[in-house]
């Protein structure tokens, strides 16, 4: 049986809607959306792959009630099954609080091949422990209670009319019994290219009070109505609490999600209730057209109410647009193609709890065959991508928490054992380096990150006297427990500001939750010592045991899956826009600038 546990404040967090411009604030897996980073590398080379991109929305009916004092708090996991049995990840949904027939707001984003078989498997959880302001992600699925599995193939939802198809549930040796398990729906929508993006601010006047002892808590969801007459949910509000003239923060809508701004939209005002029977204080239909009539109007729209007798009450209470701004939303590969650089950086750890370079069993051990130990593979697969959007392929490479020659223990020291000669060519040059410190320096410790995040830091920071079209990428690849945590926190959450993300490889069996902390995919935003919390989050963890025998498709997609958000939620914090856009609105000279950084990127297709 599960627990009784619900966690209230994650039913009341906002989904599906939140600013864009800070990648944080949406904490749902995204493990499915393809990476830009690696996509970009791969058509470089000649690989295109031929897909179609679809959305999955996910609903489910009378799902199994796992909870002793409350209801199931769903999620979903979806997978693909691999041509050798495996299951591979595509994400998760959000958490739906006490809820049974539950209608998910997070898409799922699956690549439809028409010429292979794509088996999906979805996996329905009870959520056990707390997801407030949590990446999906994080959660421990051993951790949940299972509700059912469905599966079917993902041509068997895109051959029907109208792309949707129902799944009975059932256990997981695929026999449901005479036990109903409920059942799932899934509708597929391919997704559109588009740009545009509509931030809009909702508040309401003299709302309906639902409560009996105080006022509403109210909230609203927005849906979307599709071809088939139905409904998808694709956002909701934050919960107001004891309010009935709220007002909520910013919504963020993509054209995906709402189509084109003559589509109905489905607006519905709920009471929230713990129990998760939420009660309906009124309804509306607009499209975002016409939201934008009634922002630059000024006036409100009544919610309706409708009734069992078919007829629909009106209320007193109104829906307000406070703020409508459309604006268009740059993706990672808009930056790169108009000539925005990534510049890479590596720092790799000498501390003696590698072991000796010269024994089997060590992490630094140089292979007389050529075989790559950990670092090496790190260095290359990560660096292979990496060099690619780099326009001079010289790289800082650095060692920490080793003793070169003659001197005492360093933490951030060049790699190629020079005093001023801090870059290296390409990655080749990295690897010559890296090989050639095995034999001068020795191993030493402790592990600290400090001086050499402190030191891409300023690299990153002096940049910004002179361009604004660079980004820097830190690859620390280490084994081993940090003695500076706090120091490190602390330098992490100063770099925060800057053009810098910070990808860290942990090599080794040992215990790498201080680099979870690091990572901060738990939702909690690093804090300095000072009590300065971090602007964005900069770091993405992986460790490389997960990465061999996991399953997952290579240390360079597992490592890159959060460069393309971060690299944005920095460009759109700070309002910068590719450079194509200022050479259109400035004069011809510049447009030719441009014109040539692209013909060094080369072109996207």
């Amino acid at each position: 049986m599960g627990g009784c546990f619900s966690d209230v404040k994650g039913g009341k967090q906002a989904v599906g809607g939140g600013s864009h411009h800070l990648q944080q604030q949406r904490p749902i897996n995204r493990d499915a959306d393809t990476n830009d980073a690696v996509e970009l590398f791969n058509r470089s080379r000649g690989v295109f792959p031929l897909y179609t991109p679809l959305e999955l929305s996910l609903s489910a009916t009378n799902l199994l009630d796992r909870d002793i004092m409350s209801k199931s708090d769903p999620m979903v996991v979806v997978y693909v099954k691999k041509g050798d049995g495996k299951l591979e990840e595509l994400g998760r949904t959000e958490v739906i609080l006490n809820s049974l027939n539950p209608a998910w707001i997070e898409k799922i984003t699956v690549s439809y091949q028409f010429e292979v078989v794509q088996p999906l498997i979805f996996h329905v959880y009870d959520v056990d422990t707390k997801y407030h302001n949590v990446n999906v992600k994080t959660l421990k699925l051993e951790d949940q209670e299972f509700l059912g599995e469905g599966n079917c193939v993902l041509s068997e939802i895109v051959t029907k009319q109208s792309r949707s198809l129902t799944l009975n549930l059932h256990n997981r040796n695929g026999r449901g019994g005479l036990r109903n398990f409920g059942t799932l729906t899934v509708h597929a929508e391919e997704t559109i290219a588009s740009k545009s993006v509509v931030e809009i601010k909702f508040h309401c006047s003299q709302l309906e009070n639902k409560d009996l002892f105080s006022k509403s808590d109210p909230f609203l969801r927005v849906s979307r109505i599709v071809e088939s007459g139905g409904s998808v949910p694709i956002c909701k509000t934050e919960v107001v609490d004891n309010n009935l003239n709220p007002i909520w923060k910013p919504l963020s809508l993509s054209m995906q999600q709402f189509g084109s701004k003559d589509n109905p939209l489905v607006i519905e005002c709920f009471d929230f209730n713990s129990n998760g029977n939420h009660v309906l204080i009124g309804k509306l239909q607009k499209s975002v057209a016409d939201l934008e009539r009634l922002y630059k109007e000024r006036s409100g729209v009544n919610f309706v109410i409708p009734s069992s007798h078919g007829h629909e009450k009106v209320s007193k209470g109104q829906l307000f647009v406070d703020q409508f701004n459309e604006k268009q939303q740059f993706s990672f590969l808009d930056y790169i193609s108009s000539g925005f650089e990534l510049n890479f950086m590596v720092a790799v750890d000498f501390t003696a709890s590698n072991g000796n370079p010269q024994q089997h069993d060590s992490l630094h051990y140089n292979d007389p065959y050529g075989r790559l130990n950990s670092y090496q593979q790190a260095i290359t697969e990560v660096g292979e991508v990496i060099q690619f959007y780099d326009a001079d392929k010289r790289f800082p490479a650095w060692g920490f928490g080793g003793r070169t020659a003659g001197g005492p223990v360093s933490h951030c020291f060049n790699l190629d054992g020079t005093a001023t000669g801090f870059e290296v060519e390409g990655v080749q040059g990295i690897m010559t380096a890296y090989a050639r410190a095995l034999h001068n320096v020795s191993l030493s410790g402790p592990t600290l990150f400090g001086p050499v995040v402190t030191r891409a830091a300023e690299i990153a920071g002096n940049s910004l006297f002179h361009s604004n079209n660079k980004y820097y990428v830190l690859l620390i690849i280490t084994d081993g427990i940090l003695t500076d945590l706090q120091e490190t926190i602390d330098a992490l959450v100063r770099a925060s500001d800057l053009p810098l993300s910070i990808l860290i490889v942990g090599v080794g069996s040992a215990d790498f939750k201080q680099m979870e902390i690091l990572d901060a995919d738990n939702g909690q935003q690093l804090s300095s010592s000072t009590g300065r919390v971090a602007t964005r989050d900069i770091v993405q963890f992986v460790p490389m045991r997960e990465v061999q025998t996991g399953g997952r498709i290579s240390a360079v997609q597992s490592l890159l899956e959060e460069l393309p958000g971060q690299f944005l939620s920095y460009m759109r914090s700070r309002d910068i826009m590719p450079l194509t856009v200022h050479a259109a609105q400035s004069s011809a000279p510049q447009d030719h600038n441009f014109r040539t950084a692209q013909a060094q990127h080369g072109e996207v297709c």
